[in-house]
């Protein structure tokens, strides 16, 4: 145990003691936070209607009743003639005017005569065309098309539907962040342990090999099997340290990304329960991940050379974050927290939903374990190889 903790010393030391390797490592949580809000401000921008906007809709044909209805949701309607649609539709393309709609002659009497039971033909149709590439023309096609809805309705009103009933949506404001946390939170974990992990693996394992330090520790006093723990308790806690920063970076930063601000997405309703688990399932993936990484380093001759090699582990862990995404929530079958790394997905999923149990978490976490255990195996036959690490 005490060479494992003067390797993990020397380890702690070189990362510390260097300067350039601490901002590397904490920056990309500062670029996300500052990307992701850029990103949401940005997006807001360019997909939200103009505040001070006045919409307008040229018309074909517009009974007075539509009209009526129509302005009395503060839309502004023009009457043009038949032969000028092409013209205004042109418009609408250019992005100069926002909606354009067209009425068969005699709407009303033609909606006045049709019987949906004894009809032999459609129903009189309405042609409705905008922009959607046009903040402005979208937001007033979609007032057109429910103020439409709401009028059919109520030439054959028949019933009502929540008729001066408020807050019919039942899903709560914790269920929403849940939700939406869930469903990103997962994958860009995922991708950015695994970043962490592969910038300070390749650098102590074949960084080192590459500059000979490492075949200086392997002729010394000490076992084989202690080297390989100490390096990956080691970077699982450096890496760790990058993860977390990148973790509280992304759930700070998802308010402003998805442009709802706090009412939309609240980190705070997770308790001390959930981040404990969420910090013993992240420490168990990094231990894997680490010892994946460094297998892979140890096979390389150069650091050019393992980040090439260690680019299909990155894609295969990717896909497995982004399948968190998908099935509608985290899986219940214990089966599912033995599979590597893609147990370590259905915690987090589990515990970001609130919808998890501490069997399948300590399942996945002693799976993770005992995966990163023949890891920590498999690189000590490695190190005990001359061929391998004194390949040059």
């Amino acid at each position: 145990m005490k060479n494992i903790i003067t390797i993990m010393s020397k380890e702690f030391a070189r990362f510390f003691k260097d300067r350039r390797m601490i901002i590397m490592t904490l920056a990309p949580a500062l670029f996300i936070y500052v990307a992701y809000t850029f990103m949401g401000t940005a997006l807001a921008s360019v997909f939200a209607p103009d505040e001070d906007h006045t919409p307008w809709v040229y018309a074909v044909n517009m009974p007075d009743t539509v009209a009526g209805y129509i302005q009395g949701a503060g839309v502004s309607i023009l009457h043009i003639e038949p032969g000028e649609t092409g013209a205004v539709k042109d418009r609408i393309t250019q992005k100069e005017i926002d909606l354009c709609m067209v009425f068969p002659s005699d709407f009303d009497e033609k909606v006045e005569a049709y019987d949906v039971r004894t009809a032999t033909g459609p129903a009189p149709n309405i042609e409705v065309y905008y922009n959607s590439t046009e903040p402005n023309s979208q937001a007033v096609y979609y007032t057109v098309i429910a103020l439409l809805d709401s009028y059919e309705s109520s030439l054959a009103n028949k019933f009502d539907v929540n008729r001066e009933v408020e807050n019919v949506d039942l899903a709560t404001a914790e269920d929403i962040s849940a939700t939406i946390i869930a469903t990103l939170m997962p994958m860009l974990l995922m991708i950015f342990l695994f970043s962490g992990c592969m910038g300070l693996a390749l650098e102590s394992i074949t960084g080192e090999k590459e500059r000979g330090t490492l075949a200086t520790l392997l002729v010394s006093p000490l076992k084989r099997s202690e080297l390989a723990v100490g390096k990956i308790l080691s970077l699982a806690a450096l890496s760790f340290l990058s993860g977390s920063a990148t973790a509280v970076a992304t759930i700070l930063s998802l308010p402003n990304l998805m442009g709802g601000g706090d009412e939309m997405i609240d980190a705070g309703i997770y308790g001390v329960t959930e981040y404990a688990l969420l910090a013993l399932v992240i420490l168990t993936a990094l231990l894997l991940m680490v010892a994946l990484i460094s297998i892979i380093s140890a096979f390389a001759k150069t650091v050019k050379e393992a980040g090439q090699a260690v680019m299909p582990l990155m894609i295969i862990i990717m896909l497995v974050g982004v399948s968190g995404m998908f099935g509608g929530g985290p899986q219940a079958d214990p089966v599912y927290y033995l599979v590597p790394l893609y147990s370590s997905v259905q915690s987090m999923s589990g515990i970001f939903s609130l919808d998890y149990t501490i069997t399948n978490i300590a399942l996945s976490c002693l799976s993770s374990l005992a995966y990163a255990c023949i890891g920590g195996f498999v690189l000590t036959k490695m190190f005990n190889s001359e061929k391998i690490m004194f390949s040059r």
